[in-house]
C-alpha cells in the first residue's frame, strides 16, 4: 500500500501532493514501484492533528480517486473516518475504506458496509489531537487484539462479509515507543487470528527516536519494520517508500516460503 496524502500537513510530506497533477503523478509513481493499492488521505492523522472540514476533505480525495481509477489498475484505498466521503469515494472507485476510528464515527459502519468497499479497521487510543501525550495500556497487545476482534464482530454483524475485513494495530496512534516495541515482537498475537492485518510502520517516530533521522530520511529503517511485520504475518504494509520495501519484501517473501 502506497501513501498518497493530499494534505498541507501530514507529518513527512504535507503539501508535496496537494495539487490534483502532482498527487495523481505521485500515484501512478507508487503504482509503477509495485504499490497493489494507493492509500488516499486528505485529512492528516499525525499527532497533533487538528480536524477537516468535511467540504476541504472531499475536494482534496475524490478527483484524486476518480484519476487514479481511470489511469491505474491499482486499488484506490481512501484514509477517511467521515461517511459522507466513504460514500463519495466509493462512488469515485474507491475500493478499500481504511479508517483510523474503525468505524466508530457516527453514520460511519453503515457508509461502510452500503458501499461495497473492503475496510480496515484500526485501533488507535484517544484522538490524533491528542493521542501521544499519555497513553497508557495494562497489556498493549492484548488491548488492541481483543479492541480488533471487537470492531471486526461488529462490522459483520453490520452486513461486511468476512473477505472484506482488514484490521491494522495502530502502530503510533496513541503508543509510546515501548509500546509499540512490544506490539510489533508481539504481532504473531494479532496476525494468527481470521482478519488479516495491516501495519503502517512508515516513517514512524520509534524510527526516528531510534536513529534520530529526520522523516524523509527514515526510509532503512521503514523497511526493517516492514519485513519484521511480514515475517510476523503481516498481509499488507502501508509505506511511503514502495520500490524499496517491494524489493525487500519480495526476498522476505521467498526466505519464509511465502512466495
Amino acid at each position: 500500500m502506497g501513501v498518497l496524502n493530499v494534505t498541507p500537513d501530514s507529518f513527512s510530506d504535507g503539501g508535496r501532493y496537494a495539487g490534483l497533477e502532482e498527487a495523481v503523478a505521485h500515484g501512478l509513481r507508487l503504482a509503477g514501484e509495485g504499490a497493489a493499492i494507493i492509500d488516499v488521505g486528505g485529512e492528516s492523522t499525525r499527532p497533533g492533528a487538528q480536524p477537516v472540514s468535511l467540504a476541504d476533505e472531499l475536494a482534496r480525495v475524490v478527483p484524486v480517486i476518480e484519476a487514479l481509477r481511470k489511469a491505474s489498475p491499482a486499488i484506490v484505498s481512501v484514509d477517511t473516518s467521515k461517511p459522507e466521503v466513504m460514500r463519495a469515494a466509493a462512488r469515485a472507485g474507491a475500493g478499500l475504506i481504511n479508517d483510523v476510528r474503525a468505524l466508530r464515527a457516527p453514520g460511519a459502519l453503515a457508509a461502510a458496509a452500503a458501499s461495497g468497499c473492503a475496510v480496515c479497521l484500526m485501533h488507535m487510543q484517544g484522538e490524533p489531537a491528542t493521542m501521544q501525550q499519555a497513553p497508557h495500556y495494562a497489556d498493549v497487545t492484548a488491548e488492541v487484539r481483543a479492541f480488533l476482534e471487537e470492531r471486526a464482530a461488529v462490522a459483520r454483524a453490520a452486513g461486511l462479509a468476512p473477505d472484506q475485513l482488514l484490521v491494522d494495530p495502530g502502530f503510533g496512534f496513541g503508543k509510546n515507543m515501548t509500546h509499540n516495541l512490544t506490539l510489533l515482537r508481539e504481532l504473531r498475537s494479532i496476525t494468527a487470528g481470521a482478519v488479516p492485518v495491516l501495519v503502517g510502520l512508515s516513517r514512524k517516530s520509534l524510527i526516528g527516536t531510534l536513529t534520530g533521522k529526520a522523516a524523509a530520511e527514515r526510509v532503512h529503517g521503514s523497511v526493517a519494520l516492514a519485513v519484521l511485520a511480514v515475517a510476523q504475518g503481516a498481509r499488507i504494509v502501508r509505506a511511503h517508500e514502495v520500490a524499496a520495501t517491494v524489493d525487500a519484501l519480495k526476498v522476505t517473501a521467498a526466505v519464509i516460503g511465502g512466495g
